[in-house]
């Protein structure tokens, strides 16, 4: 185990809170921005690796909104 990767902080999707302010569903938000709904459950779940930086675009296009809206940093 990497205990220097624990300290760490983490990057935290917040796609939940968006779609409940724009009333939309993640289906809609997956064929909007062109990505499987199963692939759009991961990034909701902060399940994801890494993200596209057009993928992360399409997201603020869709839903209408900065890239900051959508991450924010939390200490580990």
């Amino acid at each position: 185990m990497d205990m220097e990767r624990e300290d760490k902080g983490e990057i935290i999707f917040n796609i939940d809170v968006m779609l409940a302010r724009r009333k939309m569903s993640l289906t809609e938000l997956s064929q909007r921005v062109g990505i499987t709904l199963a692939n759009m459950s991961i990034l909701k779940t902060g399940k994801a690796k890494a993200i596209r930086v057009t993928t992360l675009a399409a997201l603020c296009e869709a839903l209408e909104c900065q890239p900051g809206d959508l991450m924010e940093y939390r200490k580990g």
